[in-house]
């Protein structure tokens, strides 16, 4: 079959993959995470209409922590987390399975919808914004067979606010992954040409 090389869009999007799952792990290990990482986060989640992949991101130092954790995995497949791998595995399985859910995937696009709308009257990162993109992954991702597990200090996770965040990251990591999808990223470039990633990666 013909192998098309990734360009360097999609290693951007799936970079952003990538930043959230590292954010996951940290905040469920941790308790907690700069604020400013997180706003990003939930921008690009309600960004539903960007005028560039790395318009949606905002700046190459937004995604600082992604683009690092990729390239070190790439380079040496022993490092890094395991939990990390996981969750960016775990993101890209959910976002194909929701693109084929016709129905779920409205009430995603709406449901986002009306919490760029709140944001805009509050903040991304509000309380009841993040409620709300909270409730709506757990009524609609969660329900899909193959869900992520996330591990850490159950004493965090038990907090209904940790929690939140955490189902807010992953979702901004699956919007990622359906940018990924739009720009023609495959599993095999993560999976099988890693090599092929690392060439288009911003140095």
């Amino acid at each position: 079959m013909f192998f098309k090389s990734p360009t360097a869009d999609q290693a951007l999007a799936l970079s952003g993959v990538f930043q959230s799952a590292e954010l996951v792990a940290r905040i469920a290990t941790h308790g907690d995470l700069p604020e400013h990482q997180f706003l990003n986060s939930m921008s690009v989640l309600l960004n539903q209409n960007p005028d560039s992949v790395i318009n949606l991101y905002g700046s190459l130092s937004e995604l600082d922590i992604g683009l690092n954790s990729m390239r070190s995995i790439i380079t040496d497949r022993s490092s890094g987390s395991v939990d990390v791998m996981r969750y960016v595995i775990g993101i890209l399985y959910l976002a194909r399975r929701l693109t084929a859910d016709v129905d779920k995937t409205k009430r995603v696009a709406k449901g986002i919808s009306n919490a760029f709308q709140q944001a805009e009257h509050f903040s991304p990162c509000h309380d009841n914004v993040v409620a709300n993109i909270a409730g709506l992954y757990t009524e609609t991702v969660s329900t899909i067979q193959g869900r992520i597990q996330v591990s850490g200090n159950p004493d965090y996770l038990r907090q209904t606010a940790i929690a939140q965040r955490v189902r807010c990251l992953l979702f901004s990591g699956i919007r990622s992954a359906f940018l990924w999808q739009q720009l023609g990223g495959k599993r095999s470039h993560l999976l099988l040409h890693r090599d092929k990633l690392l060439t288009v990666l911003p140095q």
